[in-house]
C-alpha cells in the first residue's frame, strides 16, 4: 500500500472519529427537543441523505437486490434495532448530562467485541485479551463499589454497539447501502411514534425554532458521512491502525464532559477509566502482535 493511500486513510479515519467525538456538542444544541424527536430526524433525513449518496453513484441495484435475500433484510432489521437504541442511549446521556458515562461505554466497545468473539464466534483470547477483559471487569466492579451503582447507561451503549458490530459484520452488505437499509427498517416503529405523537399535538419535525429546524435535518448527514469516511479508511488502512485511532472518539467525548459540560470526574471514576485504559493498551498490544505476526 502506498504511503499516499496510508495518508489519506488516516485522514479518513480522523474525519469519521472526530465528527463522532464531536457528537456530544451537536446534539447537546438539540437539547429544547426530546431525544425520541431527535432519533427520528436524525434516522428520516439519514434515509433522505443516504438516497441521494446511492442516487449519486448508481448504486441502486446492488442495494435494492438485498430484498431478494430475506435473512439479510431480517439481520439488517436487527442491526437496525441495535444500533437505533444505541442512537437513543446516546441521545438520553448527552440530554440527561451524562457524556462521561457516554464516553465510558464506548471506551469498553473494544472490550465487549473481545467477549463476544469469544462467547459467539468462539475464538480464542490470548493472555492480554484475558488480562484485558479482566481490567474492564474490575472497572465495572469498582463502579458497583464506589458509586453504588452499576453504570448501565455506560454498559447499554457498549454492549449495544458491540451487538451491533458483531450482527452487522455477519451481514455482507457496504455500509452505505447497509446504513440505508438499516434507516428504512427504522421506518415503520418511527411512524408509530409520530401518528402517536401526532394525535397527542406533537409535531416531531416541525414547529420549531428556526436553527433547530436546520440542525435536525444536519443530525441526519452526521450520521452517515462518518460511517462513510470509516469505511473508507478501513480501505487503506490496517486494523492495528484503524483500532489505534477508535480511540479518539470516547477520549473526546470524556474531554468535552469535563471541560466544556463541567461534569464531575470523581476520583473512583477515574480510577475506573485507568483501568479501562490499561485493559485497552493490553487489547492494543495483542492487536498489533496478531497483525505483526499476520493472523
Amino acid at each position: 500500500m502506498s504511503k499516499n493511500q496510508t495518508l489519506a486513510g488516516v485522514g479518513f479515519g480522523l474525519g469519521a472519529y472526530g465528527i463522532w467525538g464531536f457528537f456530544p456538542l451537536f446534539f447537546r444544541q438539540l437539547g429544547a427537543v426530546q431525544p425520541l424527536d431527535v432519533l427520528c430526524n436524525r434516522a428520516v433525513w439519514g434515509c433522505v441523505f443516504v438516497s441521494l449518496i446511492l442516487s449519486a453513484k448508481g448504486h441502486w441495484g446492488p442495494t435494492l437486490a438485498v430484498f431478494e435475500r430475506p435473512w439479510l433484510v431480517a439481520r439488517l432489521g436487527l442491526a437496525a434495532l441495535l444500533v437505533g437504541s444505541n442512537w437513543l442511549a446516546f441521545l438520553w446521556a448527552v440530554d440527561q448530562h451524562q457524556v462521561m458515562a457516554s464516553s465510558l461505554g464506548y471506551f469498553l466497545t473494544p472490550l465487549v467485541n473481545v467477549l463476544l468473539g469469544m462467547l459467539v464466534l468462539r475464538e480464542r483470547l490470548s493472555r492480554l485479551e484475558w488480562a484485558s477483559v479482566g481490567l474492564a471487569l474490575l472497572a465495572l466492579v469498582n463502579e458497583f463499589v464506589a458509586l453504588g451503582s452499576l453504570p448501565w447507561i455506560s454498559l447499554f451503549l457498549g454492549g449495544s454497539f458491540g451487538l451491533y458490530g458483531l450482527v452487522r459484520k455477519q451481514v455482507p452488505v457496504d455500509a452505505i447501502a447497509g446504513l440505508w437499509l438499516e434507516t428504512l427498517s427504522l421506518m415503520p416503529l418511527l411512524a408509530v411514534y409520530w401518528a402517536w405523537q401526532a394525535q397527542a399535538g406533537h409535531a416531531v419535525f416541525t414547529g420549531f425554532d428556526t436553527t433547530t429546524q436546520a440542525l435536525l435535518p444536519l443530525a441526519g448527514v452526521l450520521t452517515a458521512l462518518p460511517l462513510m469516511l470509516f469505511a473508507a479508511a478501513t480501505q487503506r488502512l490496517n486494523l492495528a491502525t484503524v483500532g489505534m485511532l477508535m480511540y479518539i472518539n470516547p477520549t473526546m467525548q470524556l474531554l468535552t464532559a469535563v471541560w466544556l459540560f463541567d461534569e464531575p470526574l470523581a476520583p473512583a471514576r477515574l480510577v475506573s477509566f485507568g483501568l479501562i485504559w490499561s485493559g485497552l493498551l493490553l487489547y492494543s498490544l495483542s492487536g498489533w502482535r496478531r497483525y505483526r505476526r499476520g493472523g
